[in-house]
């Protein structure tokens, strides 16, 4: 027989009380539990909430008529936003909570959204939300959180609405028992995991890595260098879920350099070097910097050399002093690294679009790139030079055989 779950709602009870109940009811109907945090500020709460706006205050270090007394909507919110934070990881982490759903406007779904960022991936979230139906990013971050529409304004309750919440109440509910089903074996597998970076344009490298991966006896993680994709892998890196990195595709750093739309930050290809952990590390459609529609690209850009990808994709061409930075980015990371790292330079092309014939190819704006990542990283880790493109079979194969051996003769890091 399957444990009773418990369901966490987040909402602010002042202003969304009578959709809380309702979602309450169906939770509770479908054999759950609901805890009710409360992160409301202003107006009175028409029931009692398990976790009242007053303890979430206090786990803030502060108190509700402080927050009032302050004046200012935004910051009463942080404080509501860090106190939940700090009580909803502590019950996930006792066992206490298997599900959070969060129901809200702006500042509900900024508090709600909030909370669920700081809790693990895989934990079940969903977030009804009036904000679901534009970009959510600044919601989501790398978390895997479900945003669902709520097509309406939060208020009262309409024929959609009660649907919405239902689905809403469905989607939890499902997701707290389909855990079941999976039991903890990704938590007991006995073998180690490599992250890989993949791209459209280095997707025959990143399938072949996999491969090679998997048939060693590795389990792989494969992320789309978009951003996002290159944020979580280095999160999930720093809390220790991953053991090696095939860093195949560190397009991300060019989007960085050049304002473009999939930069994973300034921190991109420090975790694993932070954490000692093995590396691989090539320059895979780090060629191209990535843009939406045409119209998007700055206006400093209009005599680059650009290619529409797709209609809501456009990409620019590094150019040689791009790279130079670049390569020296990678170089002084990788140089930093605690940890065993190999640097692998594929002569002929660093994606789909830089080889010879492709719409990118550039052999001076490589070669600034490698001359600079070569000097930078200096004699802190090994450079193999490979007279092939990013996507042959022998790049592949070079690159996973060069991480085994890392992985085999690992020793302990070394300080910095």
């Amino acid at each position: 027989m399957a444990r009773v779950k418990t369901v966490g709602i987040v909402c602010t009870l002042d202003s969304k009380g009578e959709q809380t109940q309702f979602l309450k009811r169906i939770i509770e109907g479908r054999g759950h539990r609901v805890l009710v945090i409360d992160t409301g500020v202003l107006g009175t709460p028409p029931f009692a909430a398990d976790v009242s706006r007053e303890q979430v205050a206090a786990a803030a270090g502060t108190d509700v008529k402080a927050l009032i007394a302050l004046g200012d909507r935004g910051k009463a919110l942080g404080f509501m936003m860090e106190g939940a934070t700090t009580l909803v990881r502590q019950l996930q982490q006792e066992g206490k909570l298997d599900g959070v759903i969060g129901i809200g406007g702006g500042s509900g779904t900024a508090i709600a959204s909030g909370v669920m960022r700081g809790l693990p991936f895989g934990l079940p979230k969903v977030m009804v939300s009036t904000m679901a139906g534009g970009d959510v990013a600044r919601y989501v971050g790398t978390k895997d959180i479900a945003m669902l529409s709520s097509v309406t304004d939060i208020m009262g309750l309409n024929p959609i609405l009660r649907r919405i919440l239902a689905n809403g109440a469905g989607a939890i509910c499902g997701m707290v028992d389909v855990g079941d089903a999976l039991g903890n074996a990704a938590e007991v597998s006995t073998r180690g995991t490599v992250a890989i970076t993949a791209f459209g344009v280095t997707t025959p490298a990143a399938m072949s890595c996999r491969a090679l991966l998997e048939e060693a006896g590795y389990d792989t993680m494969v992320f789309h260098a978009n951003g996002t994709g290159g944020r979580a892998m280095e999160e999930l890196i720093e809390q220790g879920v991953i053991d090696a990195v095939l860093d195949l595709t560190t397009t991300e750093l060019a989007d960085e350099l050049c304002g473009g739309k999939l930069s994973a930050g300034p921190h991109r290809l420090e975790a694993a070097g932070a954490r000692g952990i093995p590396q691989v590390v090539l320059p895979g459609a780090i060629d191209m910097v990535n843009f939406g529609p045409p119209e998007t690209v700055p206006p400093k850009y209009a005599s680059r050399r650009l290619y529409r990808h797709s209609p809501s994709t456009t990409l620019m061409r590094t150019t040689i002093d791009e790279n130079a930075i670049l390569g020296r980015w990678v170089g002084e990371k990788v140089a930093r690294a605690k940890g065993p790292s190999v640097l692998v330079l594929p002569l002929r092309g660093f994606s789909e679009y830089d080889r010879e014939g492709g719409v990118f190819h550039d052999p001076a704006a490589d070669t600034a790139f490698m001359d600079a990542a070569v000097a930078a990283l200096g004699d802190a880790a090994p450079v193999v030079r490979l007279d092939v493109r990013v996507n042959d079979p022998e790049c592949a194969h070079t690159a996973v055989d060069l991480l085994l051996r890392l992985l085999r003769d690992q020793v302990a890091p070394r300080t910095p």
